[in-house]
């Protein structure tokens, strides 16, 4: 499989300040990859279940911790479905919600 291209998973962590207030706080980690498009009977599947699947990235598995947010060519994406192929190999189907510019889900 070709992994020429990089993304970055987005996994966020808390921090307590001193009056108790938990603090969201971005990590992000590199990858190399390989991106597609979803298939056409996945993209109608998403649909008729209100998802706008765009991307599929398939990268190691080792990679992956359940990050929810993916960070591509400037853009970023949810991650709704992930599938664990052989060969240690996960792809992961990724949509543009509204919110993801800014970190939010």
């Amino acid at each position: 499989m070709d992994r020429t291209a990089v993304a970055y998973l987005i996994g966020q962590t808390y921090t307590t300040d001193q009056f108790g207030v938990q603090w969201p706080e971005e990590t992000k980690q590199k990858i190399y990859c390989n991106v597609s498009s979803v298939s056409a009977s996945e993209w109608f599947e998403g649909g008729r279940n209100g998802l706008n699947p765009e991307l599929r990235i398939t990268t190691f598995s080792a990679d992956y911790s359940g990050e929810k947010i993916v960070e591509y060519n400037g853009a970023r994406f949810t991650v709704y479905r992930t599938y664990l192929t052989r060969n240690d190999v996960i792809e992961l189907y990724c949509e543009r919600r509204k919110g993801n510019a800014d970190g939010g889900e």
